[in-house]
């Protein structure tokens, strides 16, 4: 195995540790990456194709970033339209690129959630060129097929098509929750904890729902029981911002977290955001709340 190769499967065991409890990496760790054998392997820079200064030609990751001018994005079948660095097939990048396709070397792909902010997705794979759309096709698959060279065994096409779909979606559901806690400074919009480990972001009208869309504006930030508690309309929020508790928890005679944690609640008002264009939707509370007052 080459130094190279090495160092990919060094690569991932660092991101494996780093995303142990959350998935969404700061830039700073990722620029500062890791040190391997006396070289300091920085995972991003600048490029959006980026190669550590010890790799010879193929680069060790791919990254949109926040509001990228490039426009990657996924195809009608499901795979990641990477775009050119520029317009020359031949840049150094786009070569660097179509090594990896021809090579099929393990790649990692970084798309910024907010600036500064990214989810992480490895391996991924160069599996196409598009020169006419000026693009590279790409792939996420299983990691037990990570190890370079490895045979990537039966069903690789469908099976990469389905765990690239399945990234796109956690792509959204990560992005929504990003930016709903942004808006809310890390703090549950109830009880004020700001220990962004311990929150959700919870959907006013249900995704599942036509109008459920993933805005900031259907959603709050919650902590894991309020979250509970809200989805199963145990508490409601009015139109105008106040904390309902249902009637039967107000009578409930319990411990301190009940009486501390969701009675003492009950007509209060909602922490909102800082930014008005980001507050919760009163039309989609009112639909909530008679959703709510239905569970009295």
């Amino acid at each position: 195995m080459s130094q190279e190769d090495q160092i990919r499967l060094a690569v991932f065991q660092w991101l494996e540790e780093q995303t142990r409890f959350d998935d969404v990496l700061p830039w700073s760790t990722l620029l500062h990456g890791f040190s391997y054998q006396g070289h300091r392997i920085s995972l991003v820079g600048q490029q959006g194709i980026w190669k550590p200064k010890v790799f010879k030609s193929i680069p060790i990751s791919i990254r949109t970033s926040h509001q990228s001018p490039y426009h990657d994005g996924f195809t009608a079948d499901g795979l990641l339209c990477y775009r050119y660095r520029g317009t020359d097939p031949r840049h150094h990048e786009n070569a660097g690129l179509r090594e990896a396709l021809l090579k099929q070397a393990p790649l990692v792909y970084f798309h910024a959630l907010l600036p500064g902010k990214y989810l992480a997705a490895w391996p991924v794979y160069v599996i196409g060129e598009d020169q006419a759309s000026l693009s590279f096709i790409v792939a996420l698959d299983d990691k037990r097929y990570l190890e370079p060279g490895q045979a990537a065994g039966s069903g690789e096409e469908g099976r990469r098509r389905y765990i690239t779909a399945s990234f796109r979606m956690r792509l959204h559901q990560r992005s929504f929750r990003e930016r709903v806690l942004a808006a809310y400074q890390s703090q549950c919009a109830f009880c004020r904890l700001r220990r962004a480990e311990l929150l959700d972001a919870a959907h006013i009208v249900p995704d599942r729902d036509p109008l459920g869309e993933p805005l900031v504006t259907n959603g709050l930030a919650l902590c894991k029981i309020h979250h509970a508690a809200f989805d199963r309309h145990f508490i409601g929020v009015t139109p105008d911002y106040k904390i309902q508790i249902r009637r039967e928890l107000l009578e409930e005679r319990d411990g301190p977290m009940l009486r501390h944690g969701i009675q003492e609640m009950h007509n209060q008002r909602l922490i909102l955001p800082r930014k008005a264009s980001q507050y919760p939707d009163r039309d989609l509370l009112a639909l909530r709340y008679e959703e709510f007052k239905k569970a009295i």
